[in-house]
């Protein structure tokens, strides 16, 4: 596995929302049918000011890693899901109340969960 592979840049994303008290990171090995997407990271905070510093920390760790942002989803102060498309990883950033609404662990239960702890 290389510094830069997908496995590693969505760990390191699940890890940077952790260090801002994300709620629920995970990290989830998407099924063959995506065919650009190879892991999601999602997790959620309870505030609006929360998620944007999870974003913040995810963003900062990655472009250190040399991870190129493709696209940057859901930038107002109030959004309530930011989503950061890395190609090979996307992540995901709600708030408590549409991650519950949107689901995407129920809408991706054939995803395989990958531990992302040291």
């Amino acid at each position: 596995m290389t510094k830069n592979s997908a496995e590693n840049i969505a760990k390191l994303a699940a890890r940077a929302a952790d260090e801002k008290k994300a709620d629920e990171v995970r990290v989830l090995k998407m099924p063959e049918v995506m065919t650009e997407t190879e892991y999601f990271v999602i997790s959620s905070a309870a505030a609006h000011v929360q998620v944007r510093a999870i974003v913040d920390s995810i963003t900062a760790a990655l472009e250190e890693a040399g991870a190129e942002l493709i696209r940057y989803e859901g930038r107002g102060e109030d959004n309530s899901w930011v989503l950061l498309d890395y190609g090979s990883v996307v992540v995901h950033v709600f708030l408590e109340e549409d991650r519950r609404y949107y689901n995407l662990e129920k809408l991706w239960a054939d995803a395989e969960q990958v531990s992302w702890h040291d």
